[in-house]
């Protein structure tokens, strides 16, 4: 943002509940400048004086402390480098995918299997999943049979995942979450 642009929006609040220039209420403010130099407890005047000569922004750091600290600071490049560092803290999150594998209660053996190879290349890539049970109709008279599917199913993926929870009843669902194993 343009300093031109900026000075026309001083005194306006910012989206982000920054308080700063005219938007400053305190008659008296501890004040910093942007090169770490410390100008002590100055009248609010004072301070927008020294700011609006040096073509920065005086932004309010602390309102809370007594006496409230203000800086002296270009608030547009502030701005953009606490963008920067939330950008970067972002891109080095690991992200948790969740993949859901699905079974009824009335299951054959054989897709069992079948759905219990998909999960074990699942927890093979890294990936957590949920493995769930549908209960359809009077099923849900029986929840104890999708616990019984889920049951079977566990041995199958004991030596490359970790039970993160037991099989438990969501609506008609009773899933169970299972985790791979630390490398």
């Amino acid at each position: 943002m343009s300093r031109q642009n900026d000075r026309n929006n001083r005194g306006r609040k910012k989206p982000d509940d920054t308080i700063m220039n005219e938007a400053i209420r305190i008659p008296e403010l501890r004040v910093l400048g942007d090169d770490g130099e410390q100008y002590g407890i100055i009248s609010l005047a004072e301070a927008m004086n020294t700011a609006n000569e040096k073509g920065l922004d005086l932004v309010l750091m602390s309102p809370d402390a007594k006496p409230p600290v203000a800086k002296i600071m270009d608030y547009g490049k502030h701005k953009y480098e606490l963008e920067k560092k939330k950008k970067e803290a972002r891109k080095n999150q690991k992200k948790i995918e969740v993949k859901e594998v699905k079974f009824s209660c009335k299951i054959a053996e054989n897709d069992i299997n079948y759905k219990v190879k998909h999960a074990r290349e699942f927890l093979e890539k890294g990936k957590h999943v949920k493995l769930r049970v549908f209960l359809r109709g009077r099923e849900m008279a029986n929840p104890e049979w999708g616990v019984d599917v889920l049951n079977r199913v566990w041995p199958m993926l004991e030596d490359v995942g970790n039970l993160e929870s037991k099989p438990s009843q969501e609506g008609r669902y009773i899933n169970m979450y299972v985790t791979p194993l630390k490398k």
